[in-house]
């Protein structure tokens, strides 16, 4: 009862929070298709919050840095808080009621497991993506490139994205259409086994068929420990799964990241190892500024110091040709979009999307290497000539 009276003031709040100047973004656009501009491209018209840019080549995003964006004040903060807070508590409330009829359909028999699965994932996406248009707690953008034909005409493939904050999977559910595009495929995620432990996310991750990992809660920050003896049952999930027609998700963190300002944590090589034993390229996409409301360091907590978001998905998903390839690719180009909420320069992101970055960084150490060698038979050389002499 005392949730409902309160409805009326916090649907006030959110008109409030989105008209008042200094807390809504200062007319950044809402782009659902991002341009992909060769390094001399201009954009097409002005910035507007329904408009497609387009241009022709993948490069980085010349589009307002969310850095420069005004951090919200404490009147603002709260605002956003409670907006925040009502969202999750709706959440605690819509999931349940609207997944019970398909579970129902489940233990008549009259769906099957897979079906369950799917129609699942799709509750859980309709009602993040619907409550979160109640509730405005964020300004959310999606930045895709125009002209990728993968979104078009999807592939069956790996995803991966960084994590910053414990409304990550909220959000990547509630973009998922605007990410992956309208033909996208049903997908799984890999989650940690811990959340169970909260019935709510517990629930969602059983019922749409997310696969688990165990590894001990030893805090956000610190070195994972995972259990080898889930990795068995976690590749059989994931090889069903794949043969079931969906794509994977992975965080290659492990965990939220307490510092996406300084780059991402240690990346684990589970996708390269999943998108070798499948054959499928792995696709690339990056979160910021969720952290600005929600932030790992428990100590920190819902600090809502600002409410713009942007995920960024890249164009020209690959198959690496080993693991390092893809950590030291995840990391430069994941980790920079994450710490900025900016691509890093238009040649630098198109050398790491197509992987000659890498072969100059192989390049590089070769020549390194060289050197090192030539150093050492050098000083080598010097301490034989001297005891020539004194023969």
């Amino acid at each position: 009862m005392q949730f409902i009276k309160l409805m009326p003031a916090v649907l006030s709040a959110a008109f409030i929070v989105t008209r008042i100047d200094g807390l809504a973004p200062a007319r950044l656009p809402s782009i659902r298709n991002v341009p992909t501009p060769t390094p001399k491209a201009k954009w097409q018209g002005s910035y507007n919050r329904n408009r497609v840019l387009k241009s022709s080549v993948a490069s980085s995003i010349d589009i307002p840095s969310i850095e420069s964006q005004r951090s919200l004040n404490r009147i603002q903060s709260n605002i956003v808080k409670a907006m925040m807070v009502t969202y999750v508590a709706s959440m605690c409330v819509a999931l349940p009621v609207t997944l019970f009829p398909v579970f129902l359909l489940y233990r008549a028999n009259i769906i099957d497991r897979v079906r369950k699965e799917k129609w699942s994932l799709k509750v859980g996406q309709f009602c993040s993506r619907w409550l979160m248009r109640v509730f405005p707690f964020a300004s959310k953008r999606v930045l895709v490139d125009a002209d990728d034909e993968r979104l078009k005409n999807p592939e069956p493939s790996i995803w991966v994205c960084n994590h910053i904050s414990m409304l990550d999977l909220f959000f990547v559910l509630a973009l998922d259409k605007r990410m992956r595009g309208r033909n996208r495929r049903p997908i799984k995620i890999l989650y940690w086994k811990g959340l169970e432990a909260n019935p709510i996310t517990g629930l969602l991750c059983k019922m749409c068929g997310f696969i688990p990992v165990d590894m001990t809660a030893n805090g956000n920050g610190n070195a994972n420990e995972y259990d080898p003896k889930s990795f068995k049952q976690m590749l059989k999930s994931t090889k069903a799964a794949i043969d079931e027609g969906f794509d994977i998700g992975i965080l290659p963190e492990g965990q939220p990241n307490p510092t996406p300002e300084k780059g991402l944590q240690p990346i684990f090589s589970g996708a390269f190892t999943l998108a070798r034993m499948s054959r499928r390229p792995i696709q690339m996409m990056s979160l910021y500024g969720l952290h600005r409301l929600w932030h790992p360091d428990d100590s920190i907590g819902m600090c809502c110091v600002a409410r713009d978001m942007v995920v960024r998905v890249y164009p020209g998903g690959r198959i690496y040709k080993n693991a390092e390839e893809f950590t030291s690719t995840f990391e430069a180009v994941a980790g920079y979009f994450g710490a900025h909420g900016r691509d890093m320069p238009a040649e630098e992101l198109k050398m790491w999307l197509d992987g000659s970055m890498w072969k100059t960084e192989l390049s590089r150490r070769a020549a390194t290497r060289m050197d090192a060698e030539n150093v050492e038979q050098g000083a080598e050389s010097t301490r034989k000539e001297p005891s020539k002499k004194k023969q």
